[in-house]
């Protein structure tokens, strides 16, 4: 038997339905589930609490992408309904118009050469790829797209969120820290924060680190594998910058923890850290996949949400505190009836000392 299973089926678990969560509590009113990694109790806490348990000279790792109105709607020639989900910009065409690299519904309705309208734009599809995606051509400027989306894009709930967006997902499903535009899902474990409780933590010390990944298709992949070290990780693109990795060299350096917000934020610091956990300003693409046996460089803690079983976020979490005390996690907020995933209630998973 190996030290780890690799079997995806071992990192299941059940809840009813009736717990995923279609609307947020509001930033600053979730509840956090405290983890211990060194096996003590498990502690349920408003979360505004959680500032209690960082010290000065800890410093908090948050990821500052902005979440595009990515989703749009339209119709084929015929006149049938169709629905385009934004993953990735990609360079214009030569004549200028903006490319997209996209999930599309349905995919019968967009083979290659074919054409639709969105918003009134007309939408040619230059490729199809093996995995599902389409490359999407424009009949825009790239440099208009921005200003077409805010008009005409909508918020891009996760599908199992059985609703309509609204104006309230406008800021609801943004977090405080959102600076840099290019995410089609938010770094939800964010969505916890409220500006007071961000003013506590630094009035106690705790240095606050940006980071920047664009969240993509990653967070909507299946894993399809049943031993899941065969699953391959979409690529995502990040931004470190020498400013947030002289803070955490420097925390690490003085003796303080690294809690990182999000799995998100946790794959950037991972990628870019050398064997000993030294961090130098970086940018490009992270296919980074983070599963149990996975030997950490960088954090000590971690505050994430309740993810959806056999994901690849799950399997990060389990990492980090071993599949059996995740699995003891997840039957708590079940038993205790709390929110589950995207705008739903959290965990932080706290240093062993």
């Amino acid at each position: 038997m190996p030290e780890f299973s690799y079997n995806l089926s071992d990192y299941d678990f059940e809840f009813p339905q009736s717990l995923i969560a279609q609307r947020t509590a509001g930033k600053g009113r979730t509840r956090i589930l405290q983890v211990p990694r060194n096996g003590e109790p498990l502690r349920l806490l408003k979360a505004p609490e959680i500032v209690d348990l960082f010290k000065a000279g800890d410093c908090l790792v948050v990821n500052n992408t902005k979440v595009i109105p990515a989703r749009l709607f339209g119709h084929k020639k015929s006149g049938g309904a169709v629905e385009v989900l934004l993953l990735q910009a990609l360079s214009p065409a030569e004549n200028g118009e903006a490319r997209w690299e996209s999930f599309v519904k349905p995919g019968r309705a967009f083979h290659t050469g074919s054409e639709v309208e969105l918003a009134g734009v007309r939408c040619v599809v230059e490729s199809v790829h093996q995995d599902g995606t389409r490359i999407l051509r424009f009949s825009l400027d790239a440099s208009c797209f921005e200003a077409f989306l805010q008009n005409h894009g909508r918020v891009p709930l996760p599908p199992y969120i059985e609703r309509e967006d609204d104006e309230l997902d406008k800021l609801s499903y943004q977090t405080i820290f959102a600076k840099h535009a290019g995410a089609v899902a938010a770094p939800t474990a964010s969505l916890h924060f409220s500006d007071d409780m961000l003013k506590a933590l630094r009035a106690k010390g705790v240095a606050i680190a940006e980071v920047t990944l664009h969240v993509g298709p990653g967070t909507f992949q299946n894993i399809q594998a049943q031993d899941f070290r065969e699953h391959q990780m979409h690529g995502e693109r990040f931004i470190l910058d020498q400013l947030t990795a002289d803070v955490i060299n420097q925390t690490k350096a003085k003796g303080g923890r690294v809690i990182s917000v999000g799995t998100t934020s946790t794959r950037v610091l991972e990628t870019v850290a050398d064997a000993n956990g030294y961090l130098s300003a970086r940018e490009g693409i992270t296919h980074a996949f983070i599963y149990p046996g996975y030997q950490w460089k960088v954090i000590d803690g971690l505050i994430t949400n309740f993810h959806w079983p056999r994901s690849s976020l799950i399997l990060l979490v389990s990492a980090l505190i071993g599949r059996d005390r995740t699995l003891e996690a997840y039957r708590f907020a079940v038993e205790h009836k709390l929110s589950l995933f995207s705008y739903g209630d959290g965990m932080f998973i706290l240093p062993s000392s």
